[in-house]
């Protein structure tokens, strides 16, 4: 069986040259179908799927009739606008079928790099996984301009993976995985089947984008494998234009280029965290605390007992003991000013505290580095 198979948190992308059929400017309905089926199947074995769907602004154009050639930006964001409801709604009636909500997630660059907003968009997508709905998700184009775009959906489903801890991300395109070189133009070009790392030389193998609906390419599949490996999460590269493509992944029956990290998922974020240069604060724990930590729990607010400095959520923080000794390292789920409010309370006191019901954890065990 593939490594697909046994994923338990998938994000599937979907390049617009397969989605939509080039002539007609229209869904592939065939193809889609097939693809909620297969979508459906992993659902049904209980791994949480991600779908990152490009096609948007390649259906609008062909809705809003605009003349064939490159789009003003003020076109692309009209197509886009147009074209999202008709993607949204494909996906929400294909999905229908199996009992399977659909939701949808816009997003801009910002919302990967700036903290907050960053926050925001994984606990929302978390909280749709964790209520058995399908996000798909599409760069926001009818705002995002040249300069604040991620530009192609290859590194959008990378973040996104990333953002959500994915253990697996599967690029849908238009070549079946990475060669020596463009096996279009180069009948010497030979296929490699994993990769363990991105080496310059396995980044010179990288090309342009070969469709004009298509703005990624192989130098941007390289670039969403570095992102993806290093977030500790595996990715894989194949042609999806045949109906059924992710079935006959998951049956291991259609070759594909592995992207195999070293690390998993949660280790890798562990690692980034223990590796922080700079925390921008601390909280001092209770004995009881530091008895949970060590058994590998969360820490709660009930056993906080000092708060210092000016963090944000979000925040790297140090944990410790009432001597002052650091023991361990966090993502705080609380600014400063509400940690302190909250600071020695139960859990179930805190929506009374803050005036909103956020999370039961001050650091929650996934987002902690014991020392």
């Amino acid at each position: 069986m593939s490594p697909l198979a046994s994923s338990k948190r998938l994000v599937v992308k979907i390049g617009s040259s397969i989605l939509v059929d080039e002539a007609k400017g229209e869904i592939r309905h065939d193809w889609l179908k097939a693809l909620t089926d297969d979508v459906a199947r992993l659902h049904k074995g209980g791994c949480e799927v991600v779908l990152v769907s490009s096609g948007a602004i390649r259906l609008g154009r062909t809705h809003l009739k605009l003349a064939a050639g490159p789009l003003k930006l003020e076109e692309s964001q009209a197509a886009a606008a147009t074209g999202q409801i008709q993607l949204a709604h494909a996906y929400q009636a294909a999905l229908a079928r199996h009992g399977i909500t659909v939701a949808q997630v816009l997003l801009t660059l910002d919302d990967s790099e700036e903290r907050r907003r960053y926050l925001n968009a994984r606990q929302t997508m978390a909280t749709l996984l964790g209520l058995k709905a399908v996000p798909v998700i599409n760069e926001n184009d009818t705002v995002a301009t040249d300069e604040i775009r991620f530009g192609d959906n290859d590194r959008l489903g990378a973040r996104v993976a990333e953002m959500i801890s994915a253990d697996t991300l599967v690029l849908l395109s238009d070549i079946d995985g990475l060669y020596t070189g463009d096996p279009r133009t180069d009948s010497a070009a030979k296929f490699i089947p994993e990769i363990r790392e991105i080496t310059p030389e396995i980044e010179a193998m990288g090309g342009s984008a070969a469709s004009e609906m298509s703005n990624g390419g192989m130098v941007t599949k390289l670039m969403a494998g570095r992102i993806a490996m290093a977030a500790g999460c595996r990715m894989a590269i194949a042609d999806g234009r045949p109906v059924g493509a992710l079935g006959a992944l998951i049956d291991a029956k259609a070759r594909c280029s592995w992207f195999l990290p070293e690390a998993s998922p949660l280790s890798a974020r562990k690692k980034w965290i223990k590796g922080s240069l700079k925390t921008a604060g601390a909280l001092t724990v209770d004995d009881g605390a530091v008895k949970a930590l060590s058994s590998g729990k969360s820490l709660l607010p009930a056993g906080v007992t000092g708060i210092d400095g000016d963090f944000k959520r979000g925040d790297v923080v140090d944990v410790k003991d009432r001597a002052g000794r650091v023991l361990a390292r966090g993502l705080v789920a609380y600014a400063a000013e509400d940690a302190r409010r909250i600071a020695g309370r139960k859990s179930a006191e805190i929506e009374r505290l803050l005036g909103f019901r956020g999370r039961d954890e001050i650091v929650h065990r996934d987002d902690l580095v014991v020392e």
